[in-house]
């Protein structure tokens, strides 16, 4: 059986060598290359894993007990690497009899003989849970603080740094494929004014509430709406042709109308519009990203100049 079995020594009483390596918290193998069977594996495994030393008879055993989504990676690599006499390590999940799993570092020396042939493989397993438990963790934060450097603090719509990302990917994207992309840029109509009657926190709470309702007149596919900059908003429409990007941008219009959202300090009304400029194109390499935006920008100036609370797609 494994545990009766006995482990390397090299000159040191056998009783000592065993005494010092089942003191350890890691857990002493060695497996007989030509076999492929254990040798020796120590008694700690049943504390970890819980399965009995004498359970493990062959590399099949290890092997069967490593999480299905490590195997092949792990087994194909120390395989690999044993045959080449290479000494390695691998990071795997390992199964207990309960279905759990426990993270694992197998540190494997290859043994060789006078002539370099591979004899045995020797090594340590490690209880890494702990340390894979803090890495997930620092993972998850720095996935959060990302998420936080492109989010717009006040609205939670992506910010002007995300914008300029997703815009210039999508551009790629529609130019590799020969597909309209369109951009519609939004601004609320007298805004500063809006600010100068109410008040900078109810200025900020309008803010708030025209965003959440654009976010919720935009969605579907890969449509991206981000807060450009102030109170001006823009939406990304990959493969949006013209006609349908003027659709969606009549639907953010009226979601505006509707809320009826008080402006007393308005020059056009009593509550709070928006002023839209549209643009679609078929990237070209004549043409780039920034004059595409730039023509969509100046669209959304000629709305305002034209009388706000309307939509500018084409002069």
């Amino acid at each position: 059986m494994a545990n009766e079995r006995n482990p390397p020594t090299a000159g040191v009483d056998p009783d000592v060598y065993r005494t010092l390596l089942e003191s350890t918290r890691a857990i002493p193998w060695k497996i007989d290359w030509s076999t492929m069977r254990f040798a020796y594996i120590g008694p700690q495994i049943e504390a970890l894993l819980g399965w009995a030393p004498a359970s493990w008879v062959t590399v099949q055993d290890w092997a069967e007990r490593i999480h299905p989504d490590d195997r092949d990676r792990v087994v194909q690599y120390c395989v690999a690497q044993s045959q080449a006499g290479v000494d390695h390590e691998a990071d795997y999940r390992a199964l207990t009899p309960a279905g759990d799993y426990v993270w694992i570092r197998d540190v494997v020396h290859v043994v060789r003989d006078a002539a370099g042939t591979v004899e045995a493989l020797v090594g340590f397993m490690f209880d890494i849970s702990e340390r894979k438990r803090t890495e997930e963790r620092l993972l998850g934060l720095q996935a959060e603080l990302q998420d936080l450097s492109f989010k717009d603090a006040l609205t939670g719509l992506a910010n002007r740094r995300r914008f300029d990302e997703v815009v210039e990917r999508e551009w790629a994207e529609a130019k590799s494929n020969a597909q309209p992309l369109s951009l519609v840029m939004m601004d609320i109509d007298f805004f500063k004014q809006y600010n100068d009657h109410y008040g900078h926190l109810q200025g900020d709470a309008c803010l708030k509430q025209v965003a959440d309702l654009l976010f919720g007149a935009t969605q579907g596919g890969r449509n991206f709406l981000a807060r450009f900059g102030g109170e001006e908003f823009a939406l990304v429409l990959p493969e949006t042709r013209a006609e349908s990007a003027r659709k969606i941008a009549t639907r953010c219009r009226d979601a505006i109308t509707r809320a009826r959202i008080p402006h007393a300090a308005s020059a056009i009304g009593e509550c709070v519009t928006i002023s839209l400029g549209v643009g679609t194109e078929v990237p070209r390499d004549e043409r780039g990203l920034m004059s595409f935006i730039e023509t969509v920008d100046r669209r959304l100036y000629l709305a305002k100049q034209q009388g706000r609370d309307r939509i500018v797609a084409e002069g």
